[in-house]
Parts: C-alpha cells; sequence; structure tokens
C-alpha cells in the first residue's frame, strides 16, 4: 500500500469533519479542539495564510483519502513543532498506515521545514496511540499525572518527543554515506 501525506486544503474540508465526528474516531481524541466542521474550516484558513504556524496534513493511502494529522509551531526560537489530531479513517486501520504517514511528517517537519524537536501528548488510556508513538520512533520522555479532566474523572497524560537524531536508520545510513563512513 503506498501512503501518501499533504497539506489539507478546504477542499478535504467535508472529509476531516466527518472523520472527526465518526464514533469510532472521537473518543480518542483530546476532549477540546477543532473537531467541528466550522472550526476544522477556521483551522484550514488560519494555515493557508500563516503556513509557518502550523497545518492539517491529510494522509492518502493509495490515492485514496485515509486519515488526517496535526501540526503547529509550539517555540520557534528552539524550532519545536507539537503534533496531534492524528485520526485514521476505521475502514483503513490495521494497515499500520498512520505509522508511515508518521513517519513522512517527521522528515517533513525536521528534513525538509528544519524543525528540531516533535513533541506529542497521548492520554494514558490510549494504550493504541502510545504504542503507535513508539512505533513511528517517538521516545517516550514521561507522564503528565491525572493532567486531563475527562468525564468524570482525571487521566494521564503521556508525552513523547522526537529529535533529528532519533530518525530511523534509513536517514542515519544516509547521513553515513555523505560523511565518507
Amino acid at each position: 500500500m503506498s501512503v501518501a501525506i499533504r497539506r489539507a486544503t478546504v477542499a478535504d474540508l467535508d472529509f476531516i469533519a466527518e472523520l472527526y465526528a465518526d464514533e469510532d474516531v472521537r473518543p480518542w481524541l483530546a476532549a477540546v479542539g477543532p473537531y467541528e466542521r466550522e472550526a476544522v474550516l477556521a483551522e484550514l484558513e488560519r494555515f493557508e495564510r500563516d503556513p509557518g504556524s502550523g497545518g492539517l496534513i491529510l494522509i492518502e493511502a493509495d490515492g485514496e483519502r485515509a486519515g488526517v494529522a496535526a501540526w503547529e509551531l509550539a517555540y520557534e526560537r528552539s524550532r519545536i513543532a507539537r503534533l496531534g489530531g492524528l485520526a485514521i479513517h476505521p475502514r483503513f486501520r490495521g494497515r499500520r498506515i498512520s505509522d508511515e504517514a508518521a513517519r513522512l511528517l517527521q522528515r517533513l517537519l525536521i528534513l525538509e521545514l528544519g524543525f528540531h524537536r516533535l513533541e506529542l501528548e497521548v492520554y494514558g488510556f490510549n494504550e493504541r496511540a502510545q504504542r503507535h508513538a513508539e512505533r513511528a520512533g517517538f521516545v517516550r520522555e514521561g507522564v503528565k499525572r491525572k493532567a486531563y479532566r475527562r468525564g468524570d474523572g482525571w487521566v494521564d497524560g503521556v508525552c513523547y518527543a522526537l529529535i533529528a537524531e532519533d530518525l530511523d536508520s534509513g536517514t542515519s545510513d544516509r547521513e553515513s554515506e555523505l560523511a565518507g563512513d
């Protein structure tokens, strides 16, 4: 299966809004976020006006819309981007599309856009997202204990990051070749 990513446009609005509203997707997203149609439209327009501030990234599998992810500039001086809003349409799950999309997004942000560090945080109960983060090469950095109100209780936030040096061995091998090793 061929996986590709691209910056989402207003033409992708309905797909993204429907995906975020899907009953198999919504419970796994942050409790608060730009998930309603109007909020997604506002994000798309904001990122179009200021592409350096972040973006919604459409994930395609064999040319079909399969999911979405988001990134946002967290700290300009230190070149840190925060990732979130990853959602794969239920009919595309189980094929590791999100893993390949994450690796493509890592390369885009670090190698092309010059970010030094990528951060993400997932709910402690979302073991599937934690496994995904680790498969995609993110390093678990810690837990924010009972950091977020969810329903009637408090849940942990599990923090992950990836820095340029953490990119997978394909990048390391290329760097070694360029260095003459």
